[in-house]
């Protein structure tokens, strides 16, 4: 799996390419950035095809180094959330891989997590960013409508379709 990280994001992490990665996982990459809320840093993902979303709040130094495991965990937790099969997560798990990071962004995702920074900032408005569920922040903002031009649909929805697609081990 790669994480196609900003600049901001890069610059925390110990071992990211400058040259950009060959995507070999059947789930494909995703893109992160590093948000700033109530003083706190702040991780947020989205899936470049399904533009399904993943918050992480309130990281400190040592974190970043474990940032692909993070990742990994809060997202197979998000699919146990959406009542997925124990063995699809088992196949998700395997599909991933180990995390890998680089430099290489799309400006189509980057407009997405800029769009759901918008939504998430509404979701937590009236929290602090230490008490949010990670969880329940993600299954949130993956059940509302996103646009990829001009195609409307659900992260949610097309991230269950893209992990269905995984053949059985």
């Amino acid at each position: 799996m790669i994480i196609h990280c900003t600049q901001k994001l890069a610059v925390k992490l110990p071992d990211v390419s400058a040259t950009p990665l060959t995507e070999t996982s059947p789930l494909r990459s995703w893109h992160a950035h590093l948000y700033t809320y109530d003083r706190r840093q702040c991780v947020l993902f989205c899936h470049d095809e399904t533009r399904y979303c993943l918050f992480l709040p309130g990281l400190v130094k040592a974190d970043f180094a474990e940032l692909g495991k993070l990742h990994r965990e809060l997202f197979l937790a998000t699919l146990v959330a959406q009542n997925v099969p124990e063995a699809v997560i088992a196949r998700v798990a395997l599909a991933l891989g180990p995390a890998k990071f680089d430099r290489n962004t799309d400006r189509s995702v980057l407009g997405s997590l800029r769009t759901a920074d918008i939504d998430l900032s509404w979701l937590i408005h009236d929290v602090h960013v230490l008490d949010c569920d990670p969880l329940a922040v993600a299954l949130k903002l993956n059940r509302r409508p996103t646009s990829v031009k001009g195609k409307w649909f659900n992260p949610d929805t097309k991230m269950l379709e893209l992990i269905g697609q995984l053949s059985p081990a």
